[in-house]
């Protein structure tokens, strides 16, 4: 395999800079003690870079020798989510430092694996053609977009042929890696609106309108209009999340709220989805004498995330002089939404998935889950394989 030395020598550093940023975990667009260790890092390895916005930097690897332009990313913040100490079976190797806040996603291994791989291309830096930006994006999963598109703004410039990026997966088995085509996670929409009734006591239902009665009618609603709406040969999941209202128990109050979110493949289905949402809750309303008004979020807020057939193509043909090729798999699409759908729209791209699962360490549970962990084992095959892309893609003719 190439480069074995180089990458047995960040081998332990990958490890510890997950370890780090696991512990410093911030939640979106806060990551003030996550930016700040990445930029030393960055300045310690002699990178040039620029900060694009509050919490997000792009640094620069130019060697001066022609070749293609190749942008490779990482998200940095974690969740508003408790750890548990242990993951599905053991203590910890590490803890956040933050009582509520946690890296439930991975996305400690993601900048983890991106700043093991800036030390390796400066390391070859000799042997390399082309151009090589590493983004490091703040506030993935708060979903407004202040991190990926001030990104994409910087790189608008930068003539790039292709973006790369990994999320580590908690279905695919520890040290496996996905480049397959096609969709890879899902749009997202959002599904949120107030219903507006009259309140009163407790005891005189026919003098109020109530709303909490409505808004439960909604969520009943839906699921038959879904079945009778949505293309069968598609898939659109609804997830109804929270139903506020009241808070007294002989109180009708005066509003209630919905709140979901709706994933797809399928962009086109995805809008059929929201009007069908919209109708439901405006028609169930109207039986009742009640009214609604629509967060400015239920709307297609994400497309689904599509990997470029060329690239994964090329990808498949590369990597197995990187990793062993029996590090390659595949696996179903992932319904769970990311903002690496910007980049994705914009240029060729990669979303890889690495697997982490590792029933034997503990490493599975789900994603967003106070139990998530990852087998750090795997961490070095995300290092390999995107050295492996980013080099041979900057060589490609």
């Amino acid at each position: 395999m190439k480069f074995e030395r180089e990458f047995g020598q960040v081998n332990e550093y990958v490890i510890e800079t997950r370890r780090t940023l696991h512990r410093l975990a911030e939640i979106s667009d806060e990551e003030v003690q996550t930016f700040a260790f990445i930029k030393n890092e960055i300045e310690n390895m002699g990178f040039d870079y620029e900060i694009v916005s509050t919490t997000s930097l792009v640094a620069r690897l130019a060697t001066g020798r022609p070749g293609k332009v190749v942008a490779m990313r990482a998200d940095i913040d974690a969740l508003a989510v408790k750890e548990n100490k242990k993951n599905l079976k053991y203590e910890r190797t590490c803890i956040s430092n933050n009582p509520d806040t946690c890296h439930a996603c991975g996305h400690d291994a993601h900048a983890a694996m991106l700043l093991a791989s800036m030390k390796v291309l400066k390391q070859i830096k000799d042997q390399l053609v082309g151009t090589y930006y590493f983004c490091f994006e703040q506030g993935e999963e708060s979903g407004r977009k202040k991190g990926s598109v001030p990104i994409i703004n910087y790189l608008s410039d930068k003539a790039v042929d292709t973006v790369w990026a990994i999320h580590v997966y908690n279905k695919l088995e520890s040290g496996k890696i996905c480049v397959d085509e096609g969709p890879r996670m899902a749009g997202i929409a959002g599904a949120i609106v107030k219903v507006i009734g009259k309140g009163g006591h407790g005891s005189r239902p026919d003098l109020s309108k109530n709303p909490v009665f409505v808004a439960a009618n909604i969520v009943v609603n839906l699921a038959g209009v879904f079945e009778n709406k949505i293309d069968a040969n598609e898939t659109v999941t609804l997830g109804i999340t929270t139903i506020e209202g009241g808070g007294t128990m002989n109180v009708f109050s005066d509003e209630a709220k919905i709140l979901g979110t709706f994933r797809f493949f399928n962009e086109e289905e995805g809008n059929k989805a929201v009007t069908a949402f919209k109708s439901v809750c405006e028609h169930t309303a109207a039986m009742y004498g009640c009214s609604v008004e629509f967060d400015e979020r239920t709307r297609v807020l994400g497309r689904p995330i599509k990997t470029d057939a060329k690239c994964s193509q090329f990808a498949k043909q590369v990597l197995p002089s990187f990793i062993d090729s029996s590090c390659l798999a595949s696996c179903v699409p992932w319904l769970a939404s990311e903002s690496f759908s910007t980049y994705a729209r914009t240029y060729p791209s990669i979303f890889a998935f690495l697997g982490i699962k590792n029933d034997e360490k503990g490493a599975g549970a789900e994603h967003h889950s106070e139990f998530f962990d990852i087998d750090e084992d795997a961490l070095l095959v995300g290092v390999k394989a995107t050295v492996g892309y980013a080099i041979s893609y900057a060589a490609k003719k």
